[in-house]
């Protein structure tokens, strides 16, 4: 490992092909030892996905945490839905059905 200090919210985040499992340097990864802050490429030959045991060639890079999917180039598009982070989208998703199932209670009061 490196000796200097590394931002692990600025690590890419490794997603395992075979069954979903995001690894996240910087939570790193308790059942193995592996300590966090430590990122994808330093990670042990032996180390393997705790959910599955895949090895690390069947992972695919997904970016930092946090950062909204997607290709870079295609952010710009739509109504700035495409630059929000996958829990933005789902707190304006579930927001609005959440709003929209009020509005229909609201009915019920009108006679």
């Amino acid at each position: 490992m490196s000796t200097e200090a590394i931002d692990p919210t600025q690590l890419d985040c490794h997603e395992c092909r075979s069954c979903g499992y995001v690894y996240e340097p910087a939570k790193g990864d308790d059942r193995r030892q592996i300590p966090a802050g430590t990122p994808f490429q330093e990670l042990p030959v032996t180390w393997r996905c705790p959910v599955c045991g895949a090895r690390t060639a069947q992972f695919s890079n997904i970016g930092p945490a946090g950062t909204a999917s997607g290709f870079r180039e295609n952010l710009g598009f739509g109504l700035g839905v495409n630059t929000l982070t996958p829990a933005q989208k789902n707190l304006l998703i579930f927001g609005s059905l959440a709003l929209g199932f009020l509005l229909l209670l609201s009915f019920y009061g009108l006679q």
